[in-house]
């Protein structure tokens, strides 16, 4: 007999398979052998679904709210097994909260994060990878460090204690051609290299636009609802 569990592990597997095909895919296309890192945006979906996930290869799962994400946490049966990636916009009274849980955390975009950020993770006896936010439009809300003042931050990053740089993440301007703006981030990222070798790490790409992102070098993908579904239909 099928259970449900059965039913959303094969749901996950056969969403999965065809993710991966298009990063297969997306790779020929741009001549590339390095296959980027896939973290599994699970935001809205429960502890048993990243159960399910790790169980079918899955390494790596972001994140977005504090209070989700560390409940989630403590949930995960095998957390040692899973890399769990703080992506949603980080506010300096959360950052020691954070420091507790996240393994890595992608939206550095300010030096008030960054100061507190690296103060909860030495109060944590904990190093984390970061990378830096950057802004690719004018839209409010989204966070982000503007590209001319990401290898000011970067140095500020890199002056910490707690705090391991890796690179820069962006996410694409709504209701335009994404890969301009991730070439864009690229530019950013070959700026902060060249001051900082080891942050080698673009975090582009979701579900609608992971192609584009591929072919401007992401080496991080951010895939949610191309793997889970609907976030809508399970809130």
């Amino acid at each position: 007999m099928t259970t449900d569990a059965d039913a959303r592990r094969a749901e996950l597997a056969a969403n999965l398979e065809a993710v991966r095909d298009r990063i297969t895919r997306a790779l020929e296309q741009a001549g590339r052998e390095d296959e980027p890192h896939l973290v599994v945006v699970t935001k809205f979906f429960p502890a048993s679904d990243v159960d399910l996930l790790v169980d079918l290869g899955v390494t790596d799962i972001g994140e977005n709210r504090d209070q989700e994400a560390s409940a989630k946490a403590a949930e995960v049966a095998d957390r040692a097994r899973v890399m769990l990636h703080f992506i949603g916009q980080l506010q300096s009274n959360k950052a020691a909260s954070v420091a507790r849980y996240a393994d890595v955390v992608q939206s550095l975009d300010r030096p008030k994060v960054v100061t507190a950020l690296d103060r909860g993770a030495q109060e944590a006896g904990r190093v984390l990878d970061v990378t830096l936010q950057v802004s690719l439009d004018d839209a409010t809300g989204r966070g982000g460090v503007a590209p001319g003042e990401a290898r000011a931050l970067a140095d500020l990053v890199a002056g910490t204690d707690a705090l391991r740089l890796r690179g820069v993440m962006a996410v694409a301007p709504l209701g335009s051609d994404p890969r301009p703006a991730f070439a864009r981030l690229r530019e950013v990222s070959d700026a902060v290299r060249r001051d900082h070798p080891d942050a080698t790490w673009v975090s582009a790409g979701m579900s609608g636009d992971l192609e584009e992102a591929v072919a401007e070098g992401a080496t991080h993908l951010r895939v949610g609802s191309a793997i889970l579904g609907s976030r809508q239909s399970h809130r």
